[in-house]
C-alpha cells in the first residue's frame, strides 16, 4: 500500500473514530484518547508502508500539531464556564494556579535532579512541561456545554460543580502560565557557567510580566470586539446557517495569531477572549453553537494527535525509558500533584472529597508535549543540554501521558458521575426543604 493512501486510510479512521466513539464510551470506564493510542500502536506495528511518527526527529511538526489542538481546546473550556468573572469566586482558579502549579513544578524539578539525576536546567524543563493541567484530554472532567439559563444572583455552585469549574478554568490558563518556567529553563540552560544572574531579570521583565500582561490585554480586547461583531447580527442565510459555529475557529486564530506578533502570551489570550465572548451576553443560543465547533475541531485533531503519538510508542519513543524514570512518572501522577493539589486548596470551602477530585484529576498530555516540543526547537547549540536529553526526556514525558490516559480514563466517568449525582441529590435535597419551609 502506497505511504499516501495509507495516511489518508489512518487519518480517516481517527476522524471516524473522534465522531462515534464518544457516543458508545460515554458511560464506560474507558476513554476515546486510550482507544486512540492503542489504535495508534496497533496501526504503525502493520507493514502500511507508512514512516513511524518521532517527535524528536520531526519536532516541528510535532510543535504545530500540539499547538493547534491545544489553543482549540482553550477556546471550548472558555466557552464553556457559565460564572461570572470574579475574583472570590475564582478563589480556586488562583489557588491552583498560584499554589498548586508552582508546587508542582518544584517538586517535579527536585525529583528530576536529585532522583534522576539531570541537569538542573533539564530538571526544570521537566517540572514545567509536566505542570500543567491539559485542556485537551480533560473533557470528561471539564464544565458542561455553555447554557442559556445563567443568573449571576444564583449561586454559581448551583449552576456547575465545582470541581469541574475548578479544573476547566485551571487547564485554561495554566497551559499559558507554564510558559515563563519552559522559558526559565531555556534561559538556564544557556546561562549554564555564567557568572551573572542578569538573565533572571531579563526573564522575569520579558517572559513573565510583559508577555504575560500582553496575553491577558490581547485576549481581553479580543473578546470584545470579536463578541461584538459576532452577535450584531443574527443568522438569516442558508449559507450562513450552514457555518454556524465557525467563529469560534475565526476568534481562536485571531486571538492567538495577534497576540503572538506582539510576543504575547497567545494560549493566555485565547482562553481569555473566550471567557470574554462568553460573558458578552449570556442568554444567547449560539454560544452552543460556538462551543460545539470548537469542540468538533478540537477531537479531530486530538484524534489524529493521539493516533501519532501510539506510532510513536510503535516506534520506540518509550525505549529510553527506565524503571527509575517510570517510578518518578508514576509519583508526579499519585504524589505530587495529589499533595500540590490539596495544599493548593487548604483553607477554602469546598468538601475534601471535591478537593481530592480536583487535585487528582490533573490531567497531563498533549499540553505537555507542546511545551517539550517548542522548547527543544528553542534550544541551541547554546542550551546543548536539553538537545542532549531530548530522547530521555520524550520517553519520560510520553511515559507520563500514557499513563495519565490510562488511570484517568478508567476511573473519570465513574468518579465525575458520582460527584454529579451526590449534586443533583443535595440541590434536590435542599429544594424540598425551601418548599416545605414556604
Amino acid at each position: 500500500m502506497a505511504a499516501y493512501e495509507a495516511a489518508l486510510l489512518l487519518i480517516g479512521i481517527a476522524i471516524f473514530g473522534a465522531v462515534v466513539l464518544p457516543r458508545v464510551l460515554s458511560d464506560k470506564p474507558m476513554s476515546f484518547p486510550m482507544l486512540y493510542v492503542g489504535a495508534g500502536i496497533v496501526l504503525f506495528s502493520l507493514p502500511l508502508g507508512v514512516e513511524i511518527p518521532d517527535p524528536v526527529e520531526h519536532g516541528e511538526l510535532a510543535e504545530r500539531l500540539t499547538e493547534f489542538v491545544v489553543i482549540i481546546a482553550l477556546t471550548g473550556a472558555g466557552l464553556k464556564l457559565d460564572r461570572p468573572f470574579d475574583f472570590d469566586l475564582w478563589s480556586s482558579t488562583w489557588r491552583l494556579l498560584g499554589i498548586t502549579m508552582p508546587l508542582t513544578i518544584v517538586a517535579t524539578a527536585l525529583l528530576g535532579w536529585g532522583v534522576l539525576g539531570t541537569l538542573l536546567p533539564t530538571a526544570v524543563l521537566l517540572g514545567a512541561v509536566v505542570a500543567p493541567t491539559d485542556p485537551v484530554l480533560a473533557s470528561d472532567v471539564q464544565a458542561t456545554p455553555p447554557t442559556e439559563e445563567v443568573d449571576e444572583e444564583v449561586d454559581p455552585e448551583q449552576q456547575e460543580g465545582e470541581v469541574r469549574f475548578a479544573l476547566t478554568s485551571e487547564a485554561g490558563l495554566n497551559d499559558g502560565l507554564a510558559f515563563p518556567f519552559t522559558h526559565f529553563a531555556i534561559a538556564m540552560a544557556a546561562a549554564t557557567g555564567a557568572s551573572s544572574l542578569g538573565w533572571v531579570g531579563d526573564w522575569f521583565l520579558v517572559h513573565f510580566l510583559y508577555e504575560i500582561l500582553v496575553g491577558v490585554v490581547m485576549g481581553y480586547l479580543a473578546g470584545q470586539v470579536l463578541a461584538r461583531v459576532i452577535f450584531s447580527e443574527g443568522v438569516t442565510t442558508q449559507l450562513g446557517k450552514v457555518m454556524e459555529g465557525a467563529e469560534a475557529l475565526a476568534v481562536t486564530l485571531i486571538t492567538y495569531g495577534a497576540t503572538e506578533l506582539v510576543h504575547g502570551y497567545g494560549f493566555i489570550a485565547v482562553f481569555v477572549a473566550a471567557v470574554e465572548l462568553r460573558h458578552y451576553e449570556w442568554e444567547h443560543e449560539y454560544y452552543t453553537a460556538l462551543h460545539d465547533y470548537a469542540v468538533m475541531i478540537e477531537r479531530i485533531v486530538m484524534a489524529t494527535v493521539l493516533v501519532l503519538f501510539g506510532g510513536a510508542i510503535a516506534g520506540g519513543l518509550l525505549a529510553p525509558l527506565t524503571l527509575l524514570d517510570a517510578a518518578v512518572g508514576l509519583a508526579l501522577i499519585f504524589v505530587v500533584r495529589p499533595v500540590a493539589g490539596v495544599l493548593g486548596l487548604l483553607g477554602t470551602s469546598m468538601p475534601w472529597s471535591e478537593r481530592l477530585v480536583v487535585s487528582s484529576f490533573g490531567i497531563r498530555g498533549i499540553g505537555s508535549f507542546y511545551y517539550l516540543a517548542f522548547a527543544l526547537n528553542e534550544a541551541s547549540f547554546g542550551e546543548v543540554e536539553l538537545l542532549v536529553a531530548a530522547d530521555k526526556l520524550w520517553a519520560l514525558v510520553g511515559f507520563v501521558a500514557l499513563a495519565s490516559i490510562v488511570i484517568h480514563g478508567v476511573s473519570a466517568n465513574w468518579v465525575m458521575g458520582a460527584l454529579d449525582r451526590a449534586r443533583d441529590d443535595e440541590r434536590t435535597a435542599s429544594e424540598a426543604t425551601d418548599a416545605e419551609a414556604s
